[in-house]
């Protein structure tokens, strides 16, 4: 069915005048009259009758002209967002884990916008999850267009990038044994139950491997969870201790923070993108901005 002939549909049913409709659209009336004919022959049915000099809708020409310029509307509006996607505009969807949303997100975003004041551009901001694995899944299956998280080993199809860097600390509640420590090594903590991360957690493999350097593992895990701050909240009640990484709220907290002298990890942030696949410019810029940033001027 010829685009065009519907859009003549549209404006003839509307002015109900061959004529006035011929010369809004900038056609003879001997094409209107012809293309309003091929598509009442395609249909099968009558769309307009006379009625004097003019010509008004059949009961089927009315119903067809809603479903018209219904879909005529949808068209219309999903055209003008390529569009404006194709000139560095419209929507970026972003995931990213929540402890980043503190200050890193938000930086970013205001910094990226700063510098394209005149670009609409959109940011869809998801933290549905508190899992990296999850928000891998949401890049993978293009849920998202760019996520910030922890790196996972064995992903082919992401790209990694990193972005910021964060320290590890020891938490304690302020009457633990060990809150009197301003600095400590790690194989003193393994005589008393650990708050740790689900396995599925990026934190996890951060936390798994300053175990394995030590060749030792906790004794007893108290509880395992998905988000930092929730592992310092369950610190904070005396539930365990936890090996976490540093966020300003944790000095909010009624808790004590200690250096660990030995082994010592820094946590980085990743920011992940699916490889091999097409980016329309605002994302691209978006990347491309985020890459300039030094990480050595992002830490946490």
């Amino acid at each position: 069915m010829n685009l065009y002939h519907l859009r003549y549909f549209v404006t003839l049913a509307h002015l109900e005048h061959y004529t006035k409709a011929a010369q809004v659209l900038s056609i003879t009336q001997p094409s209107l009259s012809h293309a309003i004919a091929s598509l009442e022959e395609e249909l099968g049915i009558r769309l307009f009758e006379k009625d004097g000099r003019n010509i008004v809708l059949t009961k089927y020409g009315q119903a067809f002209l809603l479903d018209v310029e219904h879909a005529l509307s949808l068209l219309d509006s999903s055209i003008n967002r390529l569009q404006l996607t194709a000139k560095g505009e419209g929507n970026i969807d972003i995931a990213f884990l929540r402890t980043l949303g503190t200050s890193l997100i938000p930086n970013f975003i205001r910094g990226f916008s700063n510098l394209y004041p005149d670009k609409n551009i959109h940011f869809s901001l998801h933290t549905d999850t508190g899992l990296s694995a999850d928000i891998l899944d949401g890049i993978k299956t293009k849920k998202y267009d760019v996520a910030f998280c922890s790196f996972l080993e064995n992903e082919p199809l992401i790209e990694f990038t990193p972005i910021a860097k964060q320290e590890i600390v020891l938490a304690v509640p302020k009457d633990h044994p060990l809150a009197s420590k301003d600095s400590i090594h790690l194989e003193e903590t393994l005589q008393y139950p650990h708050i740790m991360f689900k396995p599925k957690s990026g934190l996890r493999l951060v936390v798994d491997n300053l175990f394995k350097q030590l060749k030792q593992y906790p004794d007893t895990i108290a509880y395992e969870v998905e988000e930092d701050q929730v592992a310092a909240g369950l610190v904070s009640q005396g539930f365990g201790i936890a090996v976490i990484p540093y966020m300003n709220i944790l000095s909010m907290m009624d808790l004590k923070l200690i250096q660990i002298s030995s082994p010592t990890w820094e946590r980085k942030f990743y920011m992940a993108t699916l490889k091999n696949t097409y980016q329309p410019p605002a994302i691209q810029n978006f990347c491309e901005y985020v890459k300039s940033k030094s990480v050595e001027n992002l830490r946490l």
